[in-house]
């Protein structure tokens, strides 16, 4: 019989499915594993990432079920977001309809992989019922402080019509459309995630043994903790009389031991002082025409051009010196770090001193290095550390590390100024102005404000009788949608329209799967199944990933654990981030035309061959590239496997063997075989590398040889099988099935016989310089083995002086000669 995969697969597929062998088993006494892939948007089509990401934790998820565990292994779609609403337009189609038809037909192509998901488990984050348990986490966020709805200025993509966040921005364009995004002033709900800033960042230590050091390094840089010291500055009389008051406004600074070098302060675009100045018109056309040319510049645009700003006709006094000090905007300064204004010191800050370089502002050295007494000519002086204070007034003298902290102490002393922790993190907006969303729980009733639906009447859910033109919220405009009662007076009333970002939903599904679905009407999560499965032993995604959505699912656990809903503080224990797909270099991509098709790739090969190949043409962590040969190569290492496999006998045991009465190239066979063995455990707890471990099995197949003893032969089937079942499941299970009665997938014993050789390989040199290698029994004495290098290296030695013999146990022997 010739290998036929279409046969072998469609016939373990269906096995499968109708035992349900994937479900996790409920009882909770067996040692878990909970193996989780990032769940994939309902494009339509899966592609060649999606294959690689899932057949990674496929094989993870197969080894441990296999090895005694018990095993969930769920998957769903993070199915709410723009592209749906793009096909409505496009397509003239529903974006539900368009969203589960897709869901329908990728569930066929996932299992066309043969991967070991939960059907019981499955879910899509638009499905009402995840719907209703979102909306109740809202409410219970919203009446614990932890979501609050205010207007501020947002990214806003023109294109979909929707806010996006800071993280959702990348090159200053939309990171869904990638149209150019732009600042709005809009009111929207905002998640409070600085609340938990610091737990954030500080519980990154404990996972640094079991995450990529990239990922813990953005999610560090992201949050962003600084200390320092905050302070206000004061509007003399004349600004102040200008602003109608206005007394000043606070800044931040993590280098107090600069602020005698301070020339001129700056400020955001957006600052409120600014906005006063705007309202009022109390600038004149020229500066006021450069005040908005910078603030429609969205904050990457600012960032990445040269440093521009004006003088808004403001001074501010010194804290310390008392001298009026001007008020600048600037590009550079960025309302979302501190409160939008910072101190320029242009002598000690690369930034400040561009800016005042351009626009010739004062530049005033306030801090030299230890023992230098060079002029000051003007130039930026970077000293962090080891230097001292100048022209700083009682300070002057100190080394400057110590002034941080001596200048600190004055401002609080002085009653104007204290120590602060600042954080880079922003506070996460969620609303978005879509249709095809989870809505916001809210309601607007005339006489009580702003109130949260009631428990009892969720979940909200979408209309259906809708048109999306591409032109604003669906929503707003549906005409009886958004009437409803006040659930706290009976009036009539009016709902939220806005939708929440899909990162909302995507941010608690791990939890959900996590709780037995029996009861997921019920409750959002049962306490004693998400209490065994949680925190998920194995998370597998991209690295694209680092910041958005890992940071919002490990504030979720931490907000959930704090309502009362979950028990742990992190959500995913280990973490592995995937490399992308190449192909010809590039990622694959349909405008690129470089993409290959998984339904194509199976129905040539079967799905074995492009889980082979995946994981055998490189390490997960790292990027592949595409190739069509290597691809063949694991199609006819699978028939090999499939012919010689004819060789081995039927047994429902592993062969007992005498290895001391086998040849020497059946031992060499039984050592290749127990070589994978040994490697098998590391590489899928710890390295992942299954590469090493396909290579291993491949060279174990080639030295199994027909004519050798049957005994050996059949061992080696029973061990390979077992080692491959998790990455190419369908044909080692056809083949175990017809040999073993798949009595091998289970945890195999290594023996130490294997490893212990009858004879070893030494060098024989002579003079250093290697003349010959030999091989001896092991239990030669020493100076057998002497005498066998001598005869083997005898013509150099003719007639020469043997001085020194040397003998490096098991490795060479080395003769000196005269």
């Amino acid at each position: 019989m010739s290998y036929n995969p279409k046969e072998i697969e469609a016939k373990w597929q269906k096995i499968w499915q109708e035992k349900q062998e994937f479900e996790p088993l409920d009882d909770y006494t067996l040692p878990k594993k909970y193996i989780l892939s990032m769940f994939p948007y309902p494009s339509g089509r899966i592609h060649m990432g999606h294959v690689r990401n899932y057949t990674i934790g496929d094989a993870m998820a197969r080894y441990y079920r296999k090895n005694g565990y018990n095993v969930l292994h769920p998957i769903g779609f993070d199915s709410f977001g723009m592209p749906a609403e793009n096909a409505a337009i496009k397509h003239k189609i529903h974006p539900k309809k368009w969203t589960y038809e897709n869901i329908e037909y990728m569930v066929k192509e996932l299992d066309s992989l043969g991967l070991s998901f939960s059907k019981r488990r499955m879910l899509a984050t638009s499905d009402p019922l995840y719907t209703k348990w979102e909306q109740e986490f809202f409410i219970k966020m919203y009446e614990a402080g932890l979501i609050y709805r205010k207007s501020a200025i947002v990214n806003w993509c023109e294109n979909d019509q929707t806010v996006l966040a800071n993280e959702q921005v990348e090159d200053g364009k939309c990171w869904r459309c990638g149209h150019e995004v732009v600042q709005k002033d809009m009111p929207g709900y905002y998640l409070r995630i600085t609340k938990y800033a610091n737990e954030l960042l500080d519980d990154l230590e404990g996972l640094k043994d079991s995450w990529p050091s990239q990922v813990i390094t953005m999610q560090e840089n992201w949050i962003g903790r600084s200390d320092g010291l905050e302070f206000s500055f004061k509007f003399d009389d004349e600004s102040k009389e200008k602003l109608d008051g206005i007394p000043g406004f606070k800044v931040f600074t993590t280098r107090p031991d600069t602020i005698y070098g301070m020339s001129y302060t700056a400020l955001a675009p957006e600052h409120s002082v600014v906005k006063k100045l705007l309202d009022k018109e109390l600038l004149d056309p020229k500066t006021e025409d450069k005040v908005r040319e910078i603030l429609n510049q969205s904050p990457r645009e600012r960032q990445e051009s040269d440093k521009d700003g004006v003088f808004l006709g403001l001074y501010v006094i010194h804290p310390l010196t008392n001298k009026k000090i001007p008020v600048w905007l600037a590009n550079f300064v960025l309302v979302e770090y501190g409160d939008g204004a910072v101190m320029a010191v242009p002598a000690h800050d690369e930034r400040d001193h561009e800016f005042a370089s351009k626009f010739n502002l004062d530049i005033k050295q306030s801090i030299k290095l230890k023992g230098d007494n060079s002029p000051y000519n003007g130039e930026f002086l970077d000293i962090q550390s080891g230097g001292e204070l100048i022209n700083s007034g009682e300070c002057s003298g100190l080394d400057n590390v110590v002034a941080k902290e001596k200048i600190t102490s004055k401002f609080e002393e002085m009653g104007i100024g204290k120590k602060v922790t600042n954080y880079r993190l922003r506070d996460w907006g969620v609303s978005r102005q879509r249709y095809w969303g989870a809505p916001i729980p809210m309601i607007y009733c005339n006489d009580c404000g702003l109130v949260p639906e009631s428990l009892e009447n969720l979940p909200v859910t979408l209309p259906e009788d809708i048109e999306i033109t591409g032109e604003g919220n669906p929503l707003d405009k549906h005409p009886t949608w958004k009437r409803c009662v006040c659930p706290k007076c009976g009036k009539v009333a009016r709902r939220e329209s806005d939708t929440l970002d899909t990162f909302f939903q995507s941010s608690w599904y791990f939890a959900r799967f996590a709780s037995d679905e029996k009861t997921w009407d019920k409750t959002a999560f049962d306490e004693k199944s998400v209490n065994y499965w949680m925190s998920v032993d194995q998370y597998i995604g991209g690295i694209e990933h680092a910041i958005l959505h890992l940071l919002y699912a490990r504030f979720f656990q931490k907000a959930l654990r704090d309502l009362g809903y979950l028990r742990d503080s992190e959500p995913f224990k280990n973490l592995l981030t995937q490399g992308m797909v190449l192909k010809d270099g590039a990622k694959m991509s349909k405008s690129k035309g470089n993409t290959v098709d998984p339904d194509e790739l199976i129905s040539s090969f079967g799905a074995d061959t492009a889980r082979l190949f995946i994981l055998f043409a490189a390490p997960p962590m790292k990027e592949l590239e595409w190739n069509d040969s290597a691809v063949e190569g694991a199609y006819k290492f699978i028939n090999r496997l499939f012919d010689r496999s004819e060789n081995a006998y039927k047994t429902n045991t592993i062969p007992i063997i005498n290895h001391a009465g086998l040849t020497k190239d059946e031992k060499y066979a039984r050592l290749k075989v127990y070589e994978a063995l040994v490697r098998a455990n590391d590489v899928y707890t710890k390295t992942f590398t299954f590469n090493t471990l396909i290579a291993g099995c491949m060279e174990a197949l080639n030295a199994l040889n027909a004519q050798y003893n049957k005994d050996v032969l059949t061992e080696g089937f029973w061990i390979i099988l077992n080692l491959l079942e998790p990455i190419i499941p369908h044909i080692a299970n056809e083949l175990s099935q017809k040999l073993f009665n798949r009595e091998n997938f289970k945890d195999i014993k290594v023996l130490d016989e294997v490893f212990v050789k009858d004879s070893i390989n030494l060098a024989v040199t002579v003079n250093g310089k290697k003349r010959a290698e030999i091989e001896v029994d092991t239990n030669l004495s020493k100076d057998q083995i002497l005498t066998a290098g001598k005869d083997a290296v005898a013509k150099w030695l003719d007639g020469k002086e043997i001085i020194k013999e040397i003998y490096v146990k098991d490795k060479l022997i080395n003769l000196v000669i005269k």
